[in-house]
């Protein structure tokens, strides 16, 4: 049985920092250094917002979300994204099923584009956008710093919905 996919709620906070956390500290996925708290969680939960979990054996085992590309206003269609699957939990299968949830909602949302920036090292993620359809554009040298070392992005994208 597959997982169960669902709009996460204030009651998967402690479990979403947790895998969140873990991202962190493996310095794979993400610029971010420091350890998430549930409360750091909260605002991902406002409206307007995608957050997408992933249940087997009713835990939380993998999210996906949406977050504002940048503020001006000409970028109000186009959402960065993010995907975390626990470490115990990768190589099943929930990366792409939660992602293709994601993309769906956010079709449903309207949204135009979705874009992320991944270490070029992190070959799962870059295989898993590469299968749903990303398409990279670039990579962004020596982009930022983590653990003082400056490290390099490979941009993708996924264009949701043809321009008017």
């Amino acid at each position: 049985m597959g997982p169960l996919l669902r709009n996460a709620t204030a009651s998967d906070r402690d479990r979403i920092a947790a895998i969140y956390t873990k991202g962190i500290v493996r310095r794979t996925a993400t610029f971010e250094t420091e350890p998430r708290l549930p409360s750091d969680i909260a605002g991902w939960l406002d409206p307007g917002e995608l957050l997408v979990v992933a249940e087997l054996a009713a835990e939380v085992v993998a999210f996906a979300r949406t977050s504002p590309y940048r503020a001006r206003p000409c970028y109000a269609g186009i959402r960065e994204f993010s995907v975390y699957v626990d470490a115990g939990m990768q190589g099943l299968g929930l990366g792409l099923a939660i992602m293709r949830e994601l993309i769906d909602q956010a079709r449903q949302a309207g949204i135009h584009k979705l874009v992320a920036r991944i270490f070029p090292e992190n070959t799962a993620s870059l295989n898993l956008c590469d299968r749903l359809g990303f398409r990279p554009v670039g990579i962004y040298e020596k982009h930022g710093q983590l653990d003082g070392e400056w490290r390099d992005c490979v941009i993708v994208e996924l264009v949701l919905k043809d321009a008017a």
